[in-house]
């Protein structure tokens, strides 16, 4: 297959390139496309064999529901059975925009989309790109993110051509993406509403909305004997190539333990790698050290986070290791990627001191 790679910008869309990629769309066939998160890799949300060649392309395990975009409000009441009450508050404060909700299924959304569950999951993003080709291509756009199942999610086009060239039909280079972490997930079909994946939409700015509004325990503890609520966070995620390791401590500690684990694993004939923050970077020896962002600049490090982790692929680095943040805020998303990209391997220096 011969994918085509068509750039877009947002004050400069083509209406001729959005029509020939909604007609891929509808005829069956797969676009990764910019959005406000991440690249997203898209399919027909109602048509079957559309989800089925969304998994193969990824490698992904079919039963890791998908999200359906959205480009229009009333178009909601179509693949979900109800709108309950929290669903319209949470849309009218948050959409367009990073958040996905989960609710019932209406019988036109197949559970090759869902995952085989009876709920699905609904966000309409706030990408211009993204909403214009979701609309020519007829509304219910089935996208995870547009990368091989496992690696980091693509925030510039360069890393979708590397991941799915010649598996899909066409990519929509939008630029770098936005926000760089993907959408907020809250489960809507419970009791209570329920972070099942955190992002830029926090769970206190989600409260300010709602009231209450719990958290899948398992988001940020590798060691908690409960199952994710979410199928997709059972897999590894936002891994890179090489080993990594996260620490917590005091900065002097952190940078001290991560010194002699460089020299450690230069000893063994490993390029070694450090995701640093502004405030420490040059006091790394590591071959490698990314600076990720200021710890005052949460937003910065998330949109950071997935393009250094693929640049560490790049640079064929082959053990990481790097500092820890916050878990509140926005914090709580990037401690969720990092811990999914390091398997859960952590050290807390805290508790050595």
């Amino acid at each position: 297959m011969r994918t085509v790679v068509i750039a877009q910008e947002e004050n400069r869309i083509d209406a001729k390139v959005m029509a020939q990629a909604g007609e891929i769309i509808k005829r069956g066939g797969l676009v990764a496309f910019p959005t406000e998160t991440v690249y997203g890799l898209g399919g027909d949300g109602l048509n079957p064999q559309s989800s089925r060649k969304i998994y193969e392309a990824k490698g992904r395990p079919s039963d890791n529901p998908l999200i359906i975009h959205i480009c229009r409000m009333e178009d909601l009441q179509t693949i979900v059975k109800e709108i309950p009450d929290e669903a319209k508050k949470l849309a009218e404060a948050f959409w367009p925009g990073p958040l996905t909700m989960i609710l019932p299924k209406a019988d036109c959304v197949p559970k090759e989309t869902t995952g085989g569950l009876d709920t699905v999951a609904v966000r309409m993003p706030s990408h211009k790109v993204a909403l214009a080709f979701i609309e020519a291509a007829g509304g219910f756009v089935a996208a995870p993110s547009a990368n091989l199942s496992g690696k980091p999610s693509p925030t510039l086009a360069k890393y979708v051509v590397e991941d799915m060239d010649g598996r899909i039909d066409m990519i929509i280079d939008g630029g770098n993406i936005e926000i760089g972490l993907e959408s907020t997930i809250v489960d809507l079909t419970g009791d209570v509403p329920m972070i099942l994946r955190p992002g830029y939409i926090t769970q206190e700015m989600l409260k300010d909305v709602l009231g209450e509004v719990t958290c899948d325990p398992t988001l940020l503890d590798g060691d908690c004997k409960d199952r994710p609520k979410a199928p997709g966070m059972r897999y590894r995620h936002y891994a890179p190539k090489g080993d990594m390791l996260i620490l917590e401590g005091s900065p002097e500690a952190v940078v001290k333990e991560i010194n002699q684990m460089v020299e450690a694993s230069r000893a063994q004939g490993l390029k070694t790698g450090v995701i640093a923050t502004g405030e420490n970077a040059d006091k790394y020896c590591a071959d490698v050290v990314k600076v990720i962002g200021n710890r005052s600049e949460e937003t910065a490090i998330a949109a950071s986070l997935y393009r250094i982790l693929r640049e560490f692929d790049d640079e064929e680095v082959d053990a990481i290791y790097s500092e820890s943040f916050a878990t509140d805020g926005i914090g709580q998303a990037i401690m969720n990627r990092l811990l999914k990209a390091a398997g859960h391997k952590y050290k807390n220096l805290w508790e050595d001191a």
